[in-house]
């Protein structure tokens, strides 16, 4: 029996109590990822409490390159990220929210610049950048102050690294030191392990349905300590790489 070769790209889907969204989104993730020879959706389930998890499984059922990952109890955003980015079998991985925000049809412009024949081999990361954000009044204020603190102190030179929308090199990603939150921080660890970033803008939709699984005090407190965290990692992230054996 021929073995199935591994898909070229994988979208990584974290979830949590999505039952309203996650049959469109997935929906939406298969017809824009249509065009790839090969592809997989990893959808992780980060302990749903609803039937997230029910729906994903018998949709799995009827699309093979659609999997479910389910987390016993719930380990956070970054956590699903990263065991969906570890399951995945693909090089070249797409990240989007679970609660339908992210539109689906982004997923090609994010992957093209890593795609492309003329890529550049350090390009690690193209992250999405939300423009006409559908979000409250507050929300959108409470994410562009982090992002302008977070700017000025990692100097990412990236104006909004909490959009779910990113496409990345598995093995750099693989490569970074995990922590909670470390999704929000992207940018500024790709670069300071010497890898190019790259920028996309992207839509936005306002959320249909389910709610949001923080407030913005909790996204502010949690910020501040995961904000002195990193910029202590990057200050001691190494700069150099070691030569290869041949040139010891």
């Amino acid at each position: 029996m021929t073995k199935k070769p591994d898909p070229l790209v994988a979208v990584v889907i974290p979830v949590k109590d999505e039952a309203e969204n996650i049959a469109e989104l997935l929906a939406g993730i298969v017809a824009a990822c249509a065009s790839y020879a090969s592809y997989e959706v990893v959808a992780v389930d980060d302990g749903s409490t609803d039937d997230t998890a029910k729906i994903i499984a018998d949709m799995a059922a009827e699309n093979s390159s659609i999997r479910l990952i389910r987390h016993a109890r719930s380990g956070g955003q970054s956590a699903a990220v990263h065991s969906g980015v570890h399951a995945a079998r693909a090089p070249l991985i797409c990240t989007l929210d679970g609660d339908g925000q992210n539109p689906p049809h982004e997923i090609p412009g994010l992957l093209a610049p890593l795609l492309a024949p003329n890529a550049v081999s350090d390009l690690g990361l193209v992250a999405g950048q939300r423009v006409d954000r559908q979000d409250t009044a507050s929300k959108r204020w409470a994410s562009s102050f982090a992002n302008m603190v977070r700017g000025w102190i990692l100097n990412d030179g990236t104006r909004d690294t909490g959009c779910g929308l990113k496409a990345f090199r598995r093995d750099a990603f693989i490569a970074l030191p995990f922590f909670n939150h470390m999704h929000r921080y992207l940018p500024a660890l790709f670069k300071a392990q010497g890898w190019q970033i790259a920028h996309v803008d992207v839509s936005h939709k306002a959320r249909e349905g389910g709610r949001s699984k923080y407030s913005n005090l909790q996204r502010g407190l949690v910020g501040i300590v995961d904000l002195i965290g990193v910029s202590w990692l990057l200050r001691r992230a190494k700069k150099v790489a070691p030569l290869p054996e041949e040139h010891r």
